[in-house]
Order: C-alpha cells, then sequence, then structure tokens
C-alpha cells in the first residue's frame, strides 16, 4: 500500500519553508539550515526568520557540504529532545555538527514506532527466552536502534563512523537502556561476513547514504552496491515472522524504485507499505524528506 507519512513529534516542528531553506524547532531551540527540496518561497519574512532562529547554518563557500553555525547568545550547541510512542520513550541528545546534522531524522520517527510496534509483536510471539533480533545497518546515532530495544530486540547497531556510534551510545544510556551491540565497520562487508556465517535476524533496518565511506576507506555508492546489499540482507533475514525497513535519501530515488528493488531481493511479502516521508510547516507546505519501503512476512 502506498502511503505518505508525517509523525506526531512534540519536540519537532517544521516552523516554515521555502528559497531552499527550513526554519525548524528541536525542543526548545529553533534551528536555520539548507533544504534543498524547498524550491518554493517561504511564508515568513526574513525578518521572522532572523528572530526565531536561535542558530544558523551558513555553507561554508568551498563545500557543498561543510560549514560552521552562527549562534544566537546563550544558545548550547548540546541539548536533548524526547519522542514517545505506545510503550516506547526515548531520549536524544543533539548537537550542531559542521555538515548541518544535528543527531536525528525527525522523519524517521514514522519508522520508529513500526519498529517499535513490530518488535513488540513478534517478541510476544517468540517462545519464552527466545531472542528477537535486529540488525540496524547504516544506524547513524540510533534512533531505530532504541526503537527496537525498548520493545526487548537484541540489536545489532552497525556504523561506520566511531563518532555517530559513540553518540549512538549516550543516546542509549540516556533513554534508560542497554545491552546494544555496537559494531563500527562498513555494511557491506559486515552482511557478507553475516552470510558466511549462516545469521539469521528477525528485523532489518536498511538506512543507506547516497555516498559514504567505510571505516577503513571502503566506497559506498547506492546505485552500485544497493543490489549486492539486499541480495546479503535477504539471506539474514528471517523466512517467516520478520520485517524490513529500507529509507533512501537521495533525491530523484523513488518509493517504487525502493520498493521494485526489495522485492526482486526478498520476494513478495505479506504486507507492505512505500511512499515519502514529510512534514508540513505551518503554512501547510508539505516537505519530503526521504521515501521509505517497509514490510512484514
Amino acid at each position: 500500500m502506498q502511503q505518505q507519512l508525517t509523525p506526531d513529534f512534540p519536540d519537532y516542528e517544521l516552523l516554515d519553508t521555502g528559497d531552499f531553506e527550513k526554519l525548524e524547532r528541536f525542543g526548545r531551540h529553533v534551528l536555520r539550515r539548507p533544504e534543498p527540496q524547498a524550491i518554493w518561497r517561504r511564508t515568513l519574512p526574513e525578518e521572522e526568520w532572523q528572530r526565531l532562529a536561535d542558530a544558523s547554518f551558513l555553507r561554508d563557500a568551498r563545500s557543498d557540504e561543510r560549514g560552521v553555525w552562527r549562534l544566537r547568545p546563550g544558545m548550547p550547541d548540546r541539548w536533548t529532545v524526547e519522542y514517545a510512542h505506545a510503550g516506547m520513550r526515548v531520549r536524544m541528545r543533539l548537537g550542531l555538527t559542521s555538515f548541518k546534522h544535528v543527531g536525528i531524522f525527525p522523519e524517521q520517527a514514522a519508522n520508529w514506532n513500526f519498529i517499535y510496534e513490530n518488535c513488540s509483536r513478534l517478541q510476544a510471539s517468540k517462545p519464552a527466552g527466545a531472542p528477537l533480533r535486529v540488525l540496524n545497518l547504516f544506524a547513524y546515532t540510533g534512533g531505530a536502534t532504541l526503537a527496537a530495544r525498548a520493545a526487548g530486540a537484541e540489536v545489532t547497531h552497525v556504523d561506520s563512523v566511531k563518532q555517530v556510534v559513540t553518540w549512538a551510545r549516550e543516546d542509549m544510556e540516556l533513554s534508560g537502556l542497554d545491552g546494544v551491540r555496537w559494531i563500527v565497520d562498513d555494511a557491506l562487508k559486515f552482511v557478507r561476513r553475516e552470510v558466511r556465517r549462516g545469521n539469521r535476524y528477525d528485523g532489518i533496518i536498511l538506512d543507506p547514504p547516497a555516498y559514504g565511506r567505510g571505516a577503513n576507506g571502503e566506497k559506498w555508492v547506492l546505485e552500485e552496491n544497493i543490489g549486492e546489499m539486499l541480495e546479503c540482507c535477504a539471506a539474514l533475514l528471517a523466512p517467516r515472522a520478520a520485517f524490513l525497513v529500507l529509507n533512501l535519501y537521495s533525491m530523484g530515488l523513488s518509493s517504487t524504485l525502493a520498493r521494485t528493488a526489495a522485492r526482486q531481493a526478498f520476494g513478495a511479502p505479506a504486507e507492505e507499505q512505500w511512499g515519502e516521508l514529510f512534514f508540513a510547516d505551518r503554512a501547510g507546505k508539505e516537505l519530503p524528506l526521504g521515501t521509505y519501503y517497509r514490510f512484514t512476512r
């Protein structure tokens, strides 16, 4: 079923968008960041953006990705937000990075709900003492990891950047959780080894970037590597009572493409959803923030 998803996230609000920027509230603080998909005009005047923004990201003229933050007096470089759904309560530390990211992608909360609900459902159907195993690849600071762990799953969290794995561990501790297996490694190399070992998982979460580097400089190009990644994950996912979440952030890659590639690797599932993740600003302008495909079987 094709479906557009926007989560209910009280600690996050998209205030305004346009002219290739977005104005967002994370908890008590308002940030101004570049947004290449905000191709329309802003609703609020420039003066209001300047009045509201506690921190504004200024892109480095020598780089398409790096930049610096201009902070209003009293604006911290670290703070926390909370997210709750059903029995899940998690806290996440935010920070201002030179790549304009802050430590979470709030639109992913729609997938955190799905992960928590399915882990809870599958855990309840397991024999007493049998573990529910979830693999989170390209896991970043681990919102999906927290959702799965909050539901009682044994989670393996894989990311190639040691600093963000450390950040994810902080979020686990802030959320009162423990027991996550942390792996600093290239995701594709890791799943190749897991296939050779004959390991299986009840849930797999895939959040690959368009481009990236592994822990030892391995090159990741989405269009070139996603086919093998999905084939490996298909070998790792349990044949019954399992779920998959796949996100694509690359502009130009549709949810239909994600669905077609996943169905070729995994086969037809019992239930599936695909579409865009988005938030609407106060004026009702809907900003797409990535595509997703997910299924249960």
